[in-house]
């Protein structure tokens, strides 16, 4: 029989090769997880950060001023960017700040805050945010905007003054269309709602189906020809009457593919562009596709897939994919002009015309400046390492930039 001693030894030996075994197998698993993530890595480097390379710098860009917007939008998803009218730069943050500039010299006009436009809240309450998203957008001599509660609010463009406010089910998270003095919003519900724009009373409603996923993201209406222009998250282009919202014609654009629901995401989340005649969209997985403005017959199609803001210049249509990869499409024809492939997954704006260039920002905060006839970058100046989400607006061929934290500049291009 084994002693006291001699047991505890045998039950302490037992116990080590247990713990030996398990601890090896503990590694042999760490091992083969690492093993899988390089492997992961190795194959998985079209997701890698393109770093910035030198460029030859060819000009310096001018600040002709500079502003702060409150806290800017942060980290959240938001459309947010200044919009230019009757002298002024009309902006806004998420946290319920409007502002208007003077157009050239920056100098503020006039501040609301829409976080308590009821006043109901105490003197020492926290002001929750209004949570401003879709916007602003001006027109008879109004500044309209929208926020993620489904608020839409009307203020006068010189003074500031709340003109009317109204609420539609959904987030309004895109600019809302103008003309005709009615007002056309687009929520993430499927809601399309028109509104008399000089007292907020309703005009029609539309429901438009939503699939069960879709990004989040809702396209900006756009009104020409007595139509509403407008793409859903199923894929399609449709336009409606402005006077009574009834349905034109609709045309496919996105393409699904794929076994999941994710893989067979197709939203048209970006403004249609209208030029002439001929209209173009593109899916965020699908086709870049021009579309006749009267029949809504498709004209020609392109594989190329993004959710960020077209834009065009002369015959030129100029697009960022869901890549980065920025792109000269000739208008007509949809054969491919030049790309850029240098900027990859660092959250690229859309591409706007400047002058002789074409500028997109990034999400480091940096705006860079491509030649339109070669796609070379021939420029870059950051703005503020917050980071840049929404396109740029030009007026005048000055662009006007707003990022992340709410810092506003006025910018030339040589």
């Amino acid at each position: 029989m084994l002693s006291f001693k001699e047991t505890c030894f045998k039950k302490n030996s037992l116990k080590k090769k247990l713990f030996s075994k398990k601890l090896l197998a503990a590694c042999c698993l760490v091992i083969g997880v690492s093993a899988c993530s390089s492997t992961d890595e190795e194959e998985d480097k079209s997701q890698l950060v393109a770093e910035l390379t030198d460029i030859s710098q060819q000009f310096k860009p001018e600040i002709l001023w500079e502003k702060s917007v409150g806290d800017g939008v942060d980290g959240y998803f938001s459309r947010l960017k200044p919009v230019v009218a009757y002298g002024k730069v009309f902006s806004a943050s998420r946290d319920g700040d409007v502002v208007a500039f003077d157009v050239e010299s920056g100098k503020e006009q006039w501040k609301v805050d829409l976080r308590d436009v009821d006043d109901n809240q105490s003197f020492f309450a926290r002001k929750k945010s209004a949570l401003l998203s879709g916007g602003p957008i001006a027109g008879i001599d109004r500044v309209f905007i929208g926020s993620e509660n489904g608020e839409v609010f009307a203020l006068d463009a010189n003074t500031g003054e709340l003109i009317w406010q109204s609420k539609v089910k959904g987030e309004v998270i895109a600019a809302p269309a103008i003309d005709a003095g009615i007002l056309v919003v687009n929520t993430s519900s499927g809601i399309l709602k028109a509104f008399n724009a000089s007292d907020g009373t309703d005009v029609w409603t539309v429901e438009q189906e939503v699939p069960p996923l879709s990004l989040r993201g809702v396209s900006p209406p756009v009104i020409a020809s007595g139509g509403v222009l407008v793409g859903s998250a199923d894929g399609s282009l449709s336009v409606y009457l402005l006077e009574k919202g009834q349905q034109g014609w609709s045309t496919e654009v996105g393409e699904a593919t794929g076994s999941t629901e994710l893989e067979r995401v197709i939203d048209v989340d970006v403004a249609p562009l209208i030029f002439g005649d001929k209209i173009y969209a593109i899916s965020s997985k699908g086709n870049l596709t021009a579309v006749d403005l009267r029949s809504g017959r498709v004209l020609w199609k392109r594989q190329y897939s993004s959710y960020r803001q077209l834009s065009i210049g002369g015959n030129v249509l100029y697009l960022t994919d869901i890549k980065g990869h920025v792109y000269a499409i000739d208008r007509n024809t949809g054969l491919e002009r030049w790309s850029q492939l240098s900027l990859t997954n660092r959250g690229v704006t859309g591409p706007v015309p400047v002058g002789n260039y074409v500028v997109v920002g990034d999400f480091e905060g940096y705006l860079h400046w491509l030649d339109q006839n070669s796609g070379e970058i021939v420029s870059r100046y950051l703005v503020d390492s917050s980071g840049i989400y929404a396109t740029p607006n030009v007026s005048k061929e000055i662009l006007y930039i707003q990022s992340r934290d709410g810092d506003l500049q006025a910018i030339k291009t040589p």
